[in-house]
């Protein structure tokens, strides 16, 4: 599984912010079950390396293990220590970008404006986190494609249900990252695996639809 793999097949990205590493592995379990590539362990969870580390130990080369709310170079080396894949800021941090680059792992700094994008990518950021999404709005993020390179994957964060995805997705997102809609401390795997299902059933339904849009009529 890589990167490009996950944004090709199913980009959405669950966010489990305040997992344990006691139930770290039976969530991401049910999120592969339903469907998803990938998994998120925010740095200000409880023991968030070793929820990393017994992610990547359990579903190595089936699902991208990461970790969020990374803002340090020291951050980062925990995070490839722990054998991490992706890093996810909530900011635009070129040294952050440049450490996660150079430890091998992909990049998906935080932007909210087009300078903070254009700097995210001169850096080599693998793709783009729109946040917080509440303070933005799809028009924004459809002004925005038009400047940035075509082949710019753009993931709103924050705030993000099944009934937003549409209109987000319309205004040209790549995919998703989702926090409380699928996951709050607590969750058993089963009701975080039934809600990850419908995210990933509304995206494939997003996806057929965009592609019929874009096939040409003599098809």
């Amino acid at each position: 599984m890589t990167w490009d793999d996950m944004l090709a097949r199913m980009p959405l990205i669950p966010i489990l912010r305040g997992i344990t590493p006691m139930d770290a592995v039976a969530v991401a379990e049910a999120l592969f079950a339903a469907g998803l590539l990938c998994a998120e362990i925010p740095l200000n969870s409880p023991e968030a390396l070793g929820s990393v580390s017994a992610l990547r130990r359990a579903l190595d080369g089936r699902m991208l293990i990461g970790a969020g709310t990374v803002m340090t170079e020291a951050h980062v080396a925990a995070v490839a220590e722990a054998g991490g894949q992706f890093i996810v800021s909530p900011n635009c941090d070129q040294r952050v970008i440049t450490a996660t680059k150079r430890a091998a792992m992909n990049s998906l700094p935080g932007f909210f404006t087009p300078g903070e994008a254009f700097a995210a990518l001169a850096a080599g950021a693998d793709g783009l986190k729109l946040f917080p999404a509440e303070a933005a709005n799809p028009g924004a993020l459809k002004a925005m494609t038009a400047v940035l390179p075509k082949t710019t994957a753009i993931l709103p964060v924050g705030g993000v249900t099944v009934a937003s995805m549409a209109v987000w997705r319309a205004a040209g997102a790549s995919g998703f990252g989702i926090g409380g809609s699928i996951y709050k401390p607590g969750d058993s795997a089963g009701t975080v695996g039934a809600r990850a299902a419908s995210f990933v059933a509304e995206w494939r339904a997003l996806s057929r639809t965009s592609f019929s849009a874009e096939k040409p009529e003599h098809l």
